[in-house]
């Protein structure tokens, strides 16, 4: 053999090659190996001697893949030498699967001439409202879906249908993406921040409810990161009051709630009317933008659907103040075209975070997304926290850190709501949000989205602890 390579089966020995036509690199010792995603691979975290040039030898820590040709033999052993190919999410793979159908879809667009609205936007409306159904569940009705330019116009149109308008007050949790809050703003309303749970990031009931007054016109719920904010708690509070409630879902699409006791259904069915993105990085996403807004309420839907139409129900007769949101036909086509996929896609997602869940469930010091025994979790994020004491630029230090070893992080989100500029004239005081202020300086969110492999994670994992261990001294 022209390396002296452990033994990490039994005969016969592992032959080293390089990934990229280099020689190989000398392993020194073997510290550990996990299987793969399948029986066929495993992973194993190794000490090599890398030669950098014919003067200079270094030794790392990397990892080495191989592959079993059958049970109990091993054909090779592959040194990944580099991974500088991981993504914050990788579309790709995905596109590069799906392309044909893709590129049929678009071209049957292009043939028919109908870019605006048509069959491919109605067929697809038809669809999503099936798949939101949950099979055996006791509401069987088809919810109405409405198509939208984009996410944040659909909770624009949603309050608009709802009649929010300048004086009302709309209550949204101050750790969320802006767009929850800019739609408020932009339809002269005033919005009411309130804080989230620190372990689900999902806003606080008993905070909503301190915050009601008799200007709340709407409740805005965001379900983020891929679970359902508390449901049975929101819609009592919703009937008592006789408050609505617009669900954020454009990170929870297809995540289911039930309680046990009677609450049951998707994100987004279980308020007055919920709202989605197809923004492409979402779990279901498109190739430009695109949202839609679903509910159970014929006569909201229609109030929706005139007003993301100018207002209008038929070509110019407009009986509301509307805007021009309309999901155009190409983007429709491709929804359709990844749709019947998207339970494997969340799937997906799930066994990723499944995988970092166990690498990461042993470090102290760094906490793994919590699961709400209520909801199920489509991970449109997959985001841990840096726990509090260990430095206040430890967060940031580590994603930075990262960085320089090419893997990519999110900050979700870096300040809340009532720190942003634009909304300082709300009046907060810092302090009023002690959770939201918390996560903004803790999380971090590691890559997630379908094409993951074991390897990338484990090798994420690994320059995770790495950074983590040398900046927490």
């Amino acid at each position: 053999m022209p390396n002296d390579a452990p033994i990490v089966a039994k005969d016969p020995y592992l032959e080293l090659r390089s990934d990229i036509g280099r020689k190989p690199p000398d392993v020194i010792e073997i510290w550990g190996e996990r299987r793969g995603m399948d029986s066929t691979s495993r992973v194993v975290w190794a000490k090599v001697r890398v030669a950098t040039n014919k003067n200079n030898v270094r030794k790392k820590i990397d990892f080495v893949e191989f592959m079993i040709a059958k049970v109990g033999s091993v054909s090779s052993l592959t040194m990944k030498d580099s991974l500088e190919n991981i993504k914050m999410v990788d579309l790709s793979a995905m596109n590069t699967r799906l392309r044909t159908e893709i590129d049929d879809a678009i071209g049957q667009v292009i043939d028919s001439e109908r870019f605006i609205g048509g069959k491919e936007v109605e067929k697809f409306c038809a669809e999503l409202s099936d798949k939101l159904k949950i099979e055996g569940g006791e509401n069987q009705e088809k919810p109405f879906v409405i198509p939208c330019a984009n996410g944040t116009d659909a909770l624009q149109i949603a309050l608009m249908a709802l009649g929010v308008g300048p004086g009302d007050e709309v209550i949204t949790p101050a750790f969320t993406f802006i767009s929850t809050v800019e739609v408020v703003a932009l339809l002269g309303a005033k919005p009411v921040l309130v804080d989230v749970h620190s372990d689900t990031f999902n806003i606080d009931c008993k905070a909503v409810e301190a915050a009601i007054t008799k200007k709340t016109k709407a409740i805005v719920p965001v379900h983020l990161f891929g679970q359902c904010a508390d449901m049975e708690t929101l819609m009592e509070i919703s009937k008592r009051k006789n408050i609505p409630v617009v669900e954020d879902t454009a990170q929870s699409l297809m995540s289911i709630y039930c309680n046990g006791g009677g609450v049951s259904g998707r994100a987004g069915l279980l308020g007055t009317i919920g709202t989605t993105s197809f923004f492409p990085s979402k779990n279901l996403g498109c190739m430009g933008d695109g949202g839609a807004m679903f509910t159970f309420d014929k006569e909201l839907a229609a109030a929706a659907h005139a007003i993301s139409n100018h207002g209008g129900q038929r070509r110019y007769h407009h009986h509301l103040v509307g805007l021009n949101s309309r999901l155009d036909s190409i983007q429709a086509a491709i929804l359709r075209v990844k749709l019947p996929h998207l339970d494997e896609f969340n799937l997906a997602r799930q066994k990723a975070a499944r995988i970092y869940d166990e690498l990461l469930k042993d470090v102290e010091g760094i906490s793994i997304p919590f699961r709400e025994i209520n909801s199920t979790h489509v991970f449109h994020q997959y985001t841990i926290k840096i726990h509090e004491g260990l430095g206040n630029d430890l967060r940031d230090d580590l994603s930075e850190g990262l960085k320089k070893d090419g893997i990519p992080t999110g900050i979700y989100y870096p300040m809340g709501i009532h720190q942003q500029p634009a909304y300082l004239s709300l009046g907060y005081k810092t302090d009023e949000f002690p959770n939201t202020n918390k996560l903004a300086s803790t999380v971090l969110s590691l890559p997630m989205h379908t094409e993951l492999t074991t390897l990338q994670q484990t090798r994420i994992v690994e320059r995770l602890i790495s950074w983590f261990t040398l900046l927490s001294k």
